[in-house]
Formats: structure tokens, sequence, C-alpha cells
């Protein structure tokens, strides 16, 4: 079976982990998470970072410790995970949904603008398989109505806006370190901000409420949470930080190679490099609708080639999770419908990659290719 993803874990990996197991204890306990933190914040650019058990539990502390009036509501696209929604909903915030744009996938700023209301606290910018927001249009219109855009970069390292890498536009930015992921601590996440306030809160809040620097000892400022990384995992993490060129590279190349060996075919995949740069983490195939392939069909002809295809992400507003009176997303629903997550990981061998090809074009009716006015739309 070729695996949709895993992470590529060395002996430097290993030798580091080993070390915090062993030695990293007592006055040593928070070593690696303090030189993981110092790493990440220099390579994203940004002044703070905070480690953290999840993703998720960044995005739950960002927005506790941003201001705002209780009952507020985040906007952000139909088309995403569940994890970046949930902290909004355990801090009683609602989540409006809007409809994503058919080339990147992600959030549609006029459908943004036309979202809100009093009550907004945030715009939540989620890359989604590391294809880039357009932060440029977003974050304007944050400034016109005075409202922070917040980065779900889970899914982005390697990403970029010209000189500007995910994490780092918004008022703050929230990464994953899943086992799925680019960089990987097995589970965790962090927070990176150049607000300094709402990093010294957010470091309280992740703490149980202890405030930095306080000299009473197990006295609570507030009541908090716990969403560290251990030691043990920020040492895996600084040592997939010394490879990180190196794990990006892969994963861009993976890319590369399905772009050129799919491009004559009646499908679309990530955007190609132009308004951003992708960190290609998730390469995704987007059937085109007059092919009738549907995502089932897809990955059950991808389980009979005995490769693992990860489905695209459905409309949460499609549910039943949440509210979805007025909310009218047809681009998230119709393309989750034809599309699927193709395998991509580190040692991924050619001979696999071309496995994943054949499969692809296995979808196809009589194996057809694109007439060259349509395979040139959204390519490079």
């Amino acid at each position: 079976m070729i695996p949709y993803t895993k992470p590529s874990i060395t002996a430097l990996e290993v030798a580091y982990a080993t070390d915090a197991a062993q030695n990293g204890w007592g006055e040593h306990c928070y070593d690696y998470i303090v030189r993981f933190e110092r790493a990440f914040a220099e390579h994203i650019g940004v002044k703070h970072a905070i480690a953290t058990s999840s993703c998720t539990g960044a995005l739950h502390l960002g927005f506790a410790a941003l201001p705002g009036e209780a009952e507020s509501e985040v906007i952000l696209a139909d088309t995403n995970w569940v994890a970046s929604v949930a902290p909004l909903v355990h801090l009683g915030i609602k989540p409006v949904f809007v409809d994503i744009l058919t080339d990147t996938w992600c959030l549609d700023p006029e459908k943004v603008e036309l979202a809100i209301t009093p009550r907004t606290k945030a715009i939540l910018a989620v890359h989604i398989y590391g294809n880039m927001c357009d932060m440029q249009r977003l974050n304007d219109i944050g400034r016109r109505y005075g409202i922070p855009v917040i980065e779900d970069a889970a899914e982005a390292i390697g990403s970029s806006l010209g000189a500007q890498k995910a994490g780092s536009i918004g008022t703050f930015g929230s990464f994953s370190f899943h086992g799925t992921k680019t960089v990987t601590t097995g589970e965790g996440g962090m927070l990176v901000t150049d607000d300094s306030g709402l990093f010294e809160r957010a470091l309280t809040l992740s703490n149980h409420g202890r405030r930095r620097g306080d000299t009473r000892q197990f006295w609570p400022e507030t009541v908090g949470y716990k969403f560290k990384m251990s030691n043990i995992q920020a040492a895996l993490g600084l040592a997939q930080m010394e490879r990180i060129d190196e794990l990006i590279a892969r994963k861009k190349q993976i890319l590369a190679y399905y772009r050129d060996a799919l491009r004559d075919l009646p499908v679309t995949l990530n955007p190609s490099d132009g308004y951003a740069t992708t960190g290609a983490w998730m390469p995704t195939v987007v059937f085109d609708e007059d092919t009738g392939v549907t995502s089932e069909v897809a990955r059950e002809k991808f389980a009979s080639h005995d490769i693992d295809a990860r489905p695209f992400f459905h409309p949460l507003s499609s549910t039943g999770l949440f509210e979805s009176s007025g909310v009218h997303t047809p681009n998230a629903h119709l393309i989750c419908g034809r599309a699927v997550n193709i395998p991509s990981y580190h040692d991924m061998t050619t001979d696999d990659q071309d496995r994943v090809v054949e499969a692809v074009k296995s979808c196809l009716p009589r194996q057809g290719s694109r007439s060259p006015a349509v395979a040139s739309l959204g390519r490079d």
C-alpha cells in the first residue's frame, strides 16, 4: 500500500529525542522546547512562538488572548477541517462560513467582506493544503473594518507570499506538527506572533494561568489551559527544523512531478506558484466536472491500485454540526465532490509516483486529454 503521507524521521531525530528522554528532566525539562520555539520563530520571521499540544490548541490560545466582546463571530471558509472551528465553538464564538475561490480553494475575500457584521471578532484565513489565502486583500479588509486577520497555517509550512512566510502575515498564526505534516513532533503545534501583548496573554493562558516571571510558585493569575508541548516532542521538532529546507524542498519536488505528469489530463492540481508560493503539503487532484469522476469513484480506483487517497474536506455547513441557515457555498460543495488528496511523503520513489499517476488516469473515461486551451487554465 502506498500511504497518502508519512513523516521523515532520521538518526538526528532519534538522537535528540533520546537525549531529551535521558537528560531532559529537572532544570533541563524545557531546554528543547525553548530551542524549538526560537528556531521556529526565526524560520517564520516573527518575534514570538509558543509550542503547544496541537494546532487546535494554538488557535484556542490565540483566540482566547484576543480582545473582543463575548458572543462574537469569526468568518472562515466553509471548506475546512473541524479542527479550525472547534476552538471557536468552545470559546462561545459563532463561526460564519463563506464560500471558497475555485483556484486556491481558500476563502473568497469578496464573500468575507459581505459577511462582516458589528459582531465580527476576526477573519480566520486557513491556508488549505498549503495553498495561500489572498492575505493582501484580507488584511486590507481587516484594516478598513478594524478586524484582525488570523492565519491557520497548519498545512502551510513552506508556503509564502513574497518574502513573508505563511503564519507571519496576520495578527497571529498557528501551525500543526501532526505526524502527517511536513514538520512533525508526532502531535503538536505552534502559535506565532509579533504582538507582544497577545504573546504574553497566550503564554499565561497556556500554563494554567501562571504569569511568566511570577516568583510565587503555583499562583495562577487567571484560569488558563494546559496546552504545552513536551520536551521530548520538542526535541523531535528541533531536529526537523535543522532539516526544514530539505523537507520543504522534497514536498515541492513531489508536487512538481505530479504537475508535469498530469498536465494534459482533464484535472486540476494545487495552484502553481504565482501570486504566492505553496509549501506543497498535500497534492490534490480535482477532476474536471465534465469527466463525471467523483471523489468516491476515484478513491475506489486508487484502492484497487493499492494506493491510499484522502477525501477533500467536506463543507462544514454540510455536517449538521453548525447553524447553516443563510449559508450559500456552491464552490465548496462542488469541488469536494470531485477531488482527492494524493500521496506525498519524503522517501516516495519515482515508481511510487508513477503508480499514482496511472491510478489518476484509470479514473478517467477513455483516459482522454484536455484540449490545449482548457489545459492552460489555472496553470503556470
